[in-house]
């Protein structure tokens, strides 16, 4: 199985749909990569040559952040907005949606799964026995 950037990649699927396996590579950015390493797209990620496999690792890893480097500056940028008390960074201490989506239906995700609803204030009868 080849590994990238620290990421087995899957062998059965083409290189092209095994790259976006990686954190901070989507399918545009898998092509342009593709392309500059002169690799062509439909092969399996299984068949590649050591030599292939190697220009991807140094195209992935020099010049692009991804996985770890990546999920670190996104968590610092969060936590900045958070301490300078910017409207995003208070959205996501309250962990609301911070870009602009409206709360009162359509949040679930983000709230939790939680239906504040009200009955109509009869208790219901005792079960028979």
């Amino acid at each position: 199985m080849p590994r990238i950037a620290g990421v087995n990649i899957p062998e059965k699927k083409h290189i092209l749909y095994s790259l976006p396996y990686i954190y901070g590579i989507g399918l545009s950015l898998a092509k342009k990569i593709l392309q500059e390493a002169n690799i062509d797209p439909s092969k399996e990620a299984g068949k590649l040559t050591q030599e292939e496999l190697d220009r991807l690792k140094n195209i992935v890893e020099k010049r692009y952040k991804v996985e770890g480097e990546l999920r670190r500056e996104v968590i610092m940028n969060i936590k900045r907005l958070k301490e300078i008390g910017s409207w995003r960074g208070i959205r996501h201490q309250k962990r609301l949606p911070v870009r602009g989506q409206r709360t009162r239906c359509n949040s679930r995700t983000v709230r939790g799964n939680i239906r504040r609803t009200v009955s109509s204030g009869h208790k219901k009868p005792p079960a028979p026995k």
